[in-house]
C-alpha cells in the first residue's frame, strides 16, 4: 500500500497475534518538565538549552508537558487506548543529581508512584534507562569519553533497579547510541554539543559498554523472568545515486549505525572496517566485548525513515554527507521522507545478517510529526498520521510474514512534547498538547489507534 492510498479502518489491516504488544512511547526530558523541582540536578541538556542559537526559536523544557505533576492524567490516556504498556525513561538527575552517590528519595518516588499508577490500570511499565539526559556534573568530568561514566551509570540502575524492579519486568538500557553520539558528540546538533569527529569512538564504546553492565547488573538482582533489551535506531542506507562514491557512502553509514552499534551486541565484536577509516579502538579493553554481548531477551528497533546519504566533495572533514530524498516521497514536519516499505526491507535484512544471534524484536519507536493544531470546534484531525502508522504496520506485518520475530509495537508519541533541538513546532502526539495551556486533546489517530487494538482482541 502507498502513502497516498485512502485510509483503511482497523477493521482492513492485518491481524497480529494475540499476544502482539501494543504501546505508546516517551522520555522523560521531553515531557516532564518540573527541571528544578525536588532535588533534580542539571543534565546535559539544561546546559545545552541556555546556549544561544541550539535550540529552535529559543525553545526549551522548563515545562514541556507538565508531566511531573500531570501524570496521572497522562496514565488516564495511556488506559483509555487500551494498550498494554507504556515505554517511559527516568531521568538520571531525578536519581542523582550529579551523577553518583546516595539517591534523591524525591526522584524515586515519583517514578514510584507513576509505576504504581501505571500498574493499577493494568499497563505493564517500561522504563528507559538512559534516554540522552546525561548529568552535567559527569561531562564536566569527560562524560561518555570517560569510562568511568560507564560505572557511575550502572550505580544509577542499581538504584533504580532496587527500588522499582520488585514491579517492572522489562526494561530497556539505552535509546539509541548511535543518534546520541552522532548528534551530541560527532556533529554537535544534540547536547553535549561536541564536535569529535573519528575521535567520538570512546563515546560508543562506553555506551555499549554501560549497557553490558547494566544487563549485569540488573540480571543479578532482578527475578530470571525479567526481560532486558536495549533500544536502537534502524534505517536502510540508500545512495543519492549510483555512482560508485555515493554507493560507498551509503555502505560506509550502515558501517557507522547500524553495523558499529548491533555487532558489538550481538556478535561480541566491532566490524574489522572500522580501521580502515581511521577510528582507534584504543578505548576497548580486554573482556569489553564479552560484556557488551550480554544475551538479549529483546531488541528494540526505533524506525522513522531510510537515510540517503552521498560522498562528499574533496576536501570536507567528513567522507559522506545527508543527500536529499526522492522527490516522489512525502514528508513529515521535519523533512523526514515516509517510506513504509524501508520498515519491511530493514527488518528482514537484520533477519537475514544476524540470523544466528537475533533476539525477538519490539518496534520501540515509530510515529510521524507534523504541525498539528486544532480546528474551530477544538478538534485535531490528522489524517496524515493515521495513514502513516496505518502504512507502517502492513509493513510490519509483511516482514513478519516474511519470518521475523516481532514481538510488540509502540507508538512514538502519546504527547506531543519537546522535540531535543527542533523544539515545540514539530508535534509527535498522539494526543496534542496545548503549551501555554497544558490542556491534552486527544487527536483523530489517538482514536483511530484505539479502534485498531481493540479490533485486535
Amino acid at each position: 500500500m502507498t502513502q497516498n492510498s485512502a485510509a483503511t479502518t482497523p477493521l482492513d489491516l492485518p491481524r497480529f497475534p494475540k499476544d502482539f504488544l501494543w504501546g505508546v512511547a516517551t522520555s522523560a526530558y521531553q515531557i516532564e518538565g518540573a527541571l528544578t523541582e525536588d532535588g533534580r540536578g542539571q543534565s546535559i541538556w539544561d546546559r545545552f538549552c541556555q546556549e544561544p542559537g541550539r535550540i529552535a526559536r529559543g525553545d526549551n523544557a522548563a515545562v514541556a508537558c507538565d508531566h511531573y505533576h500531570r501524570y496521572r492524567e497522562d496514565v488516564a490516556l495511556i488506559a483509555d487506548l487500551g494498550v498494554g504498556a507504556y515505554r517511559f525513561s527516568i531521568g538520571w538527575t531525578r536519581i542523582q543529581p550529579n551523577g553518583c552517590g546516595a539517591p534523591n528519595p524525591k526522584g524515586l518516588d515519583f517514578y514510584s508512584r507513576l509505576v504504581d499508577e501505571l500498574l493499577a490500570r493494568g499497563i505493564r511499565p517500561t522504563p528507559t534507562l538512559f534516554h540522552w539526559d546525561l548529568p552535567q556534573a559527569l561531562q564536566d568530568a569527560g562524560g561518555w569519553r570517560n569510562r568511568d561514566t560507564a560505572k557511575r551509570f550502572t550505580d544509577f540502575v542499581q538504584i533504580v533497579a532496587g527500588r522499582l524492579g520488585d514491579r517492572v519486568t522489562r526494561w530497556i538500557t539505552h535509546n539509541e547510541t548511535f543518534e546520541h553520539s552522532i548528534l551530541g558528540h560527532v556533529v554537535g546538533t544534540h547536547a553535549p554539543g561536541l564536535r569529535l569527529w573519528t575521535d567520538a569512538f570512546p563515546v560508543v564504546h562506553h555506551l555499549l559498554l554501560s549497557h553490558g553492565m547494566a544487563v549485569q547488573v540488573l540480571r543479578a538482582s532482578l527475578p530470571r523472568s525479567t526481560q532486558i533489551g536495549i533500544a536502537q535506531s534502524m534505517a536502510p542506507a540508500r545512495p543519492a545515486s549510483e555512482r560508485p562514491q555515493d554507493r560507498s557512502a551509503a555502505g560506509m553509514l550502515d558501517l557507522l549505525h547500524a553495523r558499529q552499534h548491533c555487532e558489538p551486541l550481538l556478535l561480541g565484536r566491532y566490524p574489522d572496517e572500522l580501521a580502515a577509516f581511521g577510528i582507534s579502538q584504543s578505548a576497548i579493553v580486554d573482556g569489553d566485548l564479552a560484556t557488551i554481548a550480554q544475551p538479549l531477551d529483546f531488541l528494540g528497533i526505533n524506525y522513522y525513515n531510510p537515510h540517503y546519504v552521498q560522498a562528499a566533495p574533496p576536501g570536507s572533514p567528513v567522507p559522506l554527507m545527508p543527500a536529499e530524498p526522492p522527490a516522489q516521497y512525502e514528508r513529515t514536519e521535519l523533512g523526514w521522507p515516509i517510506v513504509p516499505q524501508g520498515l519491511t526491507q530493514m527488518l528482514l535484512e537484520l533477519r537475514e545478517r544476524y540470523a544466528e544471534t537475533l533476539p525477538p524484536l519490539i518496534i520501540t519507536e515509530n510515529g510521524m510529526a507534523l504541525a498539528d493544531a486544532p480546528d474551530a470546534d477544538g478538534r485535531v484531525d490528522d489524517p496524515r498520521r493515521v495513514r502513516y502508522l496505518q502504512d507502517h504496520l502492513l509493513a510490519l506485518r509483511k516482514a513478519m510474514e516474511g519470518g521475523v520475530d516481532v514481538r510488540g509495537y509502540f507508538v512514538w508519541s502519546l504527547l506531543d512534547n519537546f522535540e531535543w533541538a527542533d523544539g515545540y513546532r514539530p508535534r509527535f502526539g498522539l494526543v496534542h498538547v496545548d503549551y501555554p495551556t497544558q490542556r491534552r486533546t486527544p487527536k483523530t489517530s489517538y482514536r483511530w489507534y484505539r479502534e485498531l487494538i481493540a479490533a485486535q482482541q
